[in-house]
């Protein structure tokens, strides 16, 4: 785990909990776009891949048979589809497990991409960053914006995300690269080497994924919900990274939950879900059918007991906030 120690210290919250000193209890969202949870085959990269992170936590890979339940530890499958017929998409699954609703089913249809127009209002209105601001909870979105983010989205060349979507709407700070420098964030692609090869940050040199998941580790020191997603998953499973794209991003991955589960404290708790399936099946390119890994490593992982569908996993988190 790269020898990482962050020293835990007690937070007092006295404007929301009173004034007795109170542990700071908080989790940490990690959200993995393209990441199904399936049984171990010779087709399923997940189950050979060299993950000495997860294989430690789960007592094996990233697979089915590992699923499991105890007072600490949770991995279960969850639903991605939905009850809506076709294959699972991001436009309509991050809207589902931001807002906490059946997207393809208001929708009509799984939306690749970005958000449905006719959805944004909802998801901008009771996003999980919202109810959890609205109920007096600090969020922290780990993703960094870097300028030239902006000024595709004003360019139009991109549109917003659900996150952002979400964010916004709940007056959750986007961060720059100020954050970046102070060790307050993370490109979404971990290492920030992306950053870098775009010339978008010359004096940032790229950080490992263990230092990378140390720093949302002391994030949770400071907020309640630390939410952070990565789409190096879906890309390495659409081919796009290319022949070694899919052993690479798993190693970046495990990597960073290495680095976040060594450094975090006694009442942090670690969330990783997805919104569809893709990389877990190397006979395809496109995303899958499989159901998405729920993972809840700390002192949260009974209060995900219940939940079976993406769109019931933004409630849950609420609930333990």
């Amino acid at each position: 785990m790269g020898g990482i120690i962050v020293e835990y210290t007690d937070l007092v919250k006295s404007h929301r909990r009173g004034p007795q000193s109170v542990k700071h209890m908080s989790l940490i969202f990690l959200f993995l776009d393209g990441v199904g949870l399936a049984p171990a085959s010779p087709h399923n990269p997940l189950a050979d891949a060299p993950t000495p992170a997860l294989r430690a936590l789960l007592g094996g890979p990233l697979t089915l048979e590992q699923a499991q339940a105890g007072p600490a530890l949770r991995l279960q499958p969850v639903d991605a589809a939905l009850g809506v017929e076709g294959l699972p998409q991001s436009g309509t699954g991050h809207v589902a497990l931001l807002a906490g609703v059946n997207a393809p089913a208001l929708h009509g249809r799984h939306q690749p991409n970005f958000p449905p127009v006719a959805l944004r209002p909802l998801l901008a209105e009771r996003s999980l960053f919202r109810r959890a601001t609205q109920a007096g909870h600090s969020v922290a979105f780990a993703n960094v914006f870097p300028p030239g983010y902006f000024r595709a989205v004003e360019a139009r060349r991109i549109r917003r995300s659900a996150s952002v979507i979400a964010a916004e709407g709940a007056g959750v700070e986007l961060r720059g690269l100020d954050a970046l420098r102070a060790g307050l964030a993370l490109s979404w692609d971990i290492t920030g080497h992306g950053l870098a090869e775009r010339g978008e940050a010359p004096d940032l040199a790229p950080v490992t994924p263990e230092a990378a998941g140390a720093r949302l580790a002391r994030l949770a020191e400071q907020h309640d919900l630390v939410f952070f997603e990565c789409f190096l998953p879906d890309l390495a499973g659409h081919g796009r990274l290319g022949p070694d794209g899919v052993a690479a991003t798993l190693a970046r991955v495990d990597g960073l939950i290495g680095g976040l589960l060594a450094a975090r404290a006694p009442g942090a708790s670690l969330l990783v879900t997805s919104d569809h399936g893709n990389i877990e099946d190397a006979t395809s390119r496109v995303h899958s059918h499989a159901p998405v890994p729920l993972l809840v490593a700390g002192p949260a992982a009974p209060a995900f007991a219940e939940v079976t569908r993406i769109d019931q996993v933004a409630d849950a988190i609420l609930a333990v906030l």
